[in-house]
């Protein structure tokens, strides 16, 4: 790959994140799953973040649930180097540990203890379906070299508490297959928040919420980004000072 810029962006009001500037980014898809993570599981003691790419949802959790003990799994090098680096830079060596691997294959001999809160940002693409990227780094994001959301749904069952949920982001035009992974994992949706990009159009991706047990009927919501105008709504800003982020900055 050839050697390219990195910026230093704030990612939550004290932590901030290294990535490539013509790499795969820092996105609203990162933005929603962790806001809706650390509403889902306040009181994790453990969370693990599948497919962690450079550590986007990572480092938010891990900023929200201070006292909680994290992990991630990446697959991808260049990612994963970055990653190390942000989680260094944060200062969060002491707390947050990564490995390296396919996450279909490390949660299969988990020796880290169940977790209360498992997330992901799968890739939403099937393969055969789109054009890879050169760029390694962005094609793992965007095409599912490494399995789809089924695949992350049946790591986290793997290593998911008896009481604890997983939050995932997955495409907004094919529910079902949130639904039949969920299934197969014998997990079941509790939440689903679409996600709008902006007011008038569809969804651009849905944040799932999953546990073991039904509890009671599916919640489903609707956050819209930015309005007719192309402003923030007061949700999204909302979800920006979550994060102890200036509402106003035009990132994400």
């Amino acid at each position: 790959m050839p050697a390219d810029e990195l910026t230093s962006d704030a990612i939550t009001g004290s932590f901030r994140l290294i990535q490539r500037r013509r790499g795969h980014r820092f996105s609203v898809d990162d933005l929603a799953t962790a806001w809706e993570a650390a509403r889902a599981a306040p009181e994790a003691a453990r969370f693990l973040d599948l497919g962690c790419g450079v550590g986007s949802v990572l480092l938010m959790v891990a900023w929200r649930l201070p006292a909680a003990r994290g992990f991630g799994i990446e697959a991808q090098e260049v990612s994963m180097d970055l990653a190390r680096r942000n989680v260094h830079e944060n200062g969060l060596g002491e707390r947050v540990s990564l490995l390296s691997g396919d996450l279909r294959e490390v949660t299969r001999d988990w020796p880290h203890g169940p977790c209360a809160l498992v997330t992901g940002t799968p890739p939403y693409l099937p393969l055969g379906t789109a054009s890879a990227s050169p760029d390694p780094q962005r094609a793992a994001a965007r095409i599912e070299l490494r399995g789809g959301v089924e695949d992350y749904l049946a790591a986290a069952a793997r290593v998911l508490s008896p009481e604890g949920v997983v939050v995932l982001c997955s495409d907004g035009r094919v529910p079902e297959r949130v639904l039949r992974g969920a299934e197969a994992a014998r997990l079941v949706p509790v939440r689903r928040v679409d996600i709008v990009p902006k007011a008038g159009r569809p969804p651009l991706f849905s944040v799932w919420t999953c546990a073991r047990a039904t509890r009671g009927a599916l919640d489903h919501a609707e956050v819209v980004m930015r309005d007719e105008r192309g402003e923030r709504t007061e949700a999204s800003q909302e979800m920006r000072r979550a994060f102890g982020l200036d509402p106003r900055e035009q990132s994400c």
